[in-house]
């Protein structure tokens, strides 16, 4: 069984839901009881860094497992307790260098680095050799020595025995020439298909040539457009656009690197009309500090024993982390703001815990300052106690950190879709009467929308209603807060006499994505098309029917009927009425 486990790659919408603001990735080690959300603004960045971190943790197991194997079990357990030791010490340490450690580091973006430079890794194929042809001997001639007649005495004197030499060598002659005809005929055939398997070599390796030759072409396409897309991120920051710099300060902050055990999720707005970009910032909580101070190995117990921080250490070390964290995430955006788009920052620091009194998760605002760059390209972070350079900067936050307690920030992003309006019902007035294919196109949304919170209110979800468009677009949201099935689902309304088409379902799936919904359902009076299923099979896509309708509805207590003929003809008539 594998030790990694590496989940599927995720994107991060805004809250409008327009663009992604980043890829995330999680990623556990079981052996080394690790995890990591790994985040990238590219998928190619995304996959790099997913590849850095599992070899270093495959280095890291390696390690580990050789020790074991190579030290006795004692040896061990002392190194382990000394091993542990500094890394307590070191997960101190990097807490205390919170603020120190991003002073000696340029954090501003350093393009080129983002580029993809990799050379293409397939090798061209080598082209065949042919093999030798075999070289025909030469003719046989009558005048050659061999085949020159040499009489003796008699055959000189007595004609019968000359004339009889003369035939002998007649006939060795021809028997060498069709000896040589022969031999010359397998070599010619021989070399014929050495030139017919060296043909068919070459044609073989033209095409996987043809084929690596296009291989090539895509990967440095796919890297030229890659690379072009960091130049044009680059060229937008410069020219200041709005996009652009929201997309830059993402990747500074996403590039700090901070101890594993921090989660590192934050959301920034910037608004170009007063060059103020507002950070929403959530901090670890208490659970993510330090805990161990030291680890002592007991010799007579042949055991380790934890030597712990006590609860007031704890609260002192998360109160100056939280400072050092708002400190820090400002001094990175300031100083990597060559474009000087930022005039000011709002930071605001959430912490997500257990509320002791109620037993529940809130998210609360612990922590906001907003300052001025100049004034805090002022400050010589070297030596500032980062509580007091908060508290001169204005920063609001109760006496004590560790203590959760909630403040109002300074600037907060607005996350209200106003999309949404007040929503009314509409079930309790139909009855087996009432045509759903024939009523009011806003009443059926709302309809929709108040069957759908039946629903999902037995699970404590949500669904408001959008602004009414009368083109069947994101007509109802629902929140559902289940931790498998649930997120955030768009819910179209098609109220249709014909069947629904394949365009719908594609539109379906394309708000689905600019909205970072987990999941679309399409609701329709009719029924839809072969094209449609197939369309949605394997996506998040969900297609109720007319009779799903009707179903779900007799399910919640509301009766009515769908009469796609009927239908046709009142709106034909309606619509007839408005025209005159």
């Amino acid at each position: 069984m594998s030790l990694l486990h590496i989940g599927d790659a995720e994107e991060h919408y805004n809250v409008a839901g327009t663009r992604v603001l980043k890829y995330t990735q999680e990623m556990s080690h079981k052996g080394l009881n690790e995890h990591k959300l790994i985040s990238a603004p590219e998928l190619t960045m995304l996959r790099n860094k997913v590849k850095i971190q599992a070899d270093k943790w495959a280095e890291k197991w390696d390690t580990i497992e050789s020790k074991r194997k190579q030290i006795a079990q004692k040896q061990a357990n002392a190194e382990e307790a000394l091993n542990q030791t500094q890394a307590a010490e070191e997960a101190v340490e990097q807490i205390e260098n919170l603020l120190f450690h991003t002073l000696s580091i340029d954090d501003t973006i350093d393009w080129e680095s983002l580029k993809w430079k990799e050379p293409f890794p397939d090798k061209k194929p080598p082209k065949p050799a042919k093999q030798n042809y075999e070289t025909i001997p030469r003719k046989p001639e009558k005048t050659d020595e061999i085949f020159l007649t040499k009489f003796t005495f008699f055959e000189k004197i007595f004609k019968g025995l000359k004339n009889k030499k003369i035939a002998e060598y007649d006939k060795m002659y021809t028997d060498t020439i069709t000896a040589w005809e022969n031999q010359r005929v397998e070599i010619e055939n021989a070399n014929k298909v050495i030139d017919e398997n060296y043909n068919k070599a070459i044609s073989s390796w033209q095409r996987k040539v043809s084929e690596w030759e296009n291989k090539k072409n895509a990967f440095l396409q796919e890297q030229a457009n890659y690379n072009a897309n960091i130049d044009a991120m680059k060229e937008a920051y410069i020219e200041k656009n709005p996009t652009a710099i929201i997309e830059y300060c993402e990747m500074v902050l996403n590039n700090s690197q901070y101890p594993e055990s921090f989660t590192k999720d934050f959301e920034i707005e910037y608004n170009p009309e007063n060059a103020i970009l507002i950070v929403e910032y959530q901090l670890p909580n208490m659970e993510m500090m330090p805990k161990v101070k030291e680890v002592k190995y007991l010799a007579s117990k042949n055991e380790l024993k934890e030597a712990y921080f006590t609860e007031a250490q704890i609260s002192k070390m998360f109160d100056e982390a939280m400072y050092k964290i708002a400190l820090r995430t400002i001094h990175e955006l300031f100083e990597a703001d060559v474009a000087n788009a930022l005039e000011c920052i709002s930071f605001n620091g959430w912490v997500r815990a257990i509320n002791k009194g109620t037993g529940k998760e809130e998210n609360n605002c612990i922590i906001s300052l907003q300052v001025k760059k100049a004034e805090f390209l002022e400050i010589d972070l070297r030596n500032v106690e980062p509580k007091i350079c908060f508290r001169n900067l204005k920063g609001v936050s109760g006496s004590k950190l560790s203590s959760l307690t909630p403040i109002k920030p300074i600037l907060q992003i607005d996350k209200t879709d106003k999309r949404f309006v007040d929503s009314y019902g509409v079930a309790d007035s139909l009855d087996n009467s009432t045509n759903l294919a024939a009523m009011d196109w806003e009443d059926f949304e709302h309809l929709i929308r108040e069957l759908f919170e039946k629903e999902f209110q037995t699970s404590g979800g949500e669904v408001k209603v959008t602004q009414a468009s009368r083109d069947g677009g994101v007509d109802a949201v629902a929140f559902d807060p289940d931790p498998i099935r649930g997120g955030k689902i768009v819910i179209q309304a098609k109220r249709y006499t014909n069947t629904v088409g394949v365009s719908a379902v594609r539109d379906l799936y394309g708000t689905v994505m600019n909205e970072g919904a987990t999941k679309g359902i399409l609701v329709s009076t009719a029924d839809y098309g072969p094209d449609a299923y197939d369309f949605a099979k394997g996506k998040p896509l969900t297609l109720l029917s007319g009779s799903n309708l009707l179903h779900l509805l007799e399910k919640h207590g509301t009766h009515a009927k769908i009469d796609l003929k009927e239908a046709k003809k009142i709106i034909a008539d309606r619509e007839k009425e408005l025209k005159t």
